[in-house]
């Protein structure tokens, strides 16, 4: 029983490693992962230059690629058969509201669900002092699940952590994507070559807290977990867009 284990930090990346012991019990694990870090590269696929195939250790393989080029390669190129669950993390730092669409880990998970694999992103929601056991402890116990019960198709699971010792952890709520308050945000910075640039910046990130969201939740003490969808198609806009009458504008002839 295959267990694939990706990441957006990198290949040396102490969460990786935390979560593919944590699940060795439950099957061979199979590490595919980017040679550097690949933070919030979304759900990019590398096509304008061939990407190679490293093999470090036994069952550990290093892709100069994204995370989403690391599931494909892994699934198409490197195992003999589909794995039967798809675990991307544990990312250093938290995935919830908008940054879900960013972040490589979250898409890595995306990428195994396209694939018809049951598919899960764990994030801790820290960065210093990190408690990659507990989130590997949990990730555990859900790939367990997953290698039991169905998920919907064209689901995948996003978890967050609260980066708390194992015995503050208050308990586990299913959530939705909550909303930032306040965005990245860019600012000027010369560089050391007195050249005027910018960066992007997460300073004033700020999530709402309203009941039922993964913001709140994290700052509950809870583990948040939301289910996302594949098809973004915005179904109760389709009707409203038919009576623009759009499909009767004669633009072409």
């Amino acid at each position: 029983m295959g267990i694939l284990v990706t990441n957006d930090d990198g290949i040396h990346s102490e969460g990786l490693h935390v979560l593919a012991n944590s699940l060795s019990d439950l099957g061979k694990v199979i590490i595919v992962a980017p040679d550097r870090e690949r933070s919030a590269v979304s759900h990019s696929l590398t096509i304008y230059h061939p990407l190679r195939i490293s093999q470090l250790k036994e069952n550990i393989f290093v892709v100069n690629g994204t995370p989403a080029d690391c599931v494909m390669l892994a699934v198409h190129q490197i195992l003999s058969e589909k794995p039967k669950v798809v675990v991307a993390g544990i990312n250093k730092g938290p995935n919830m509201g908008e940054d879900i669409r960013y972040s490589g880990t979250v898409s890595a998970a995306w990428e195994g669900t396209f694939f018809g694999i049951p598919s899960f992103a764990i994030s801790l929601s820290g960065f210093e002092n990190l408690h990659f056991n507990v989130a590997g402890k949990f990730a555990r116990m859900l790939a367990e699940v997953l290698l039991e019960q169905k998920l919907p198709p064209g689901t995948v699971l996003n978890v967050n952590v609260p980066n708390l010792e194992e015995k503050e952890i208050k308990g586990v709520r299913i959530t939705r994507q909550g909303k930032f308050i306040e965005r990245y945000i860019s600012y000027e910075k010369v560089n050391p070559e007195g050249e005027l640039c910018y960066q992007i910046g997460n300073q004033k990130l700020k999530g709402e807290r309203e009941d039922g969201t993964d913001f709140a939740a994290i700052d509950e003490g809870m583990i948040s977990i939301t289910p996302l969808k594949i098809d973004l198609t915005h179904y109760s806009v389709i009707e409203e867009l038919k009576r623009w009458e759009l499909v009767q504008w004669k633009i072409f002839g």
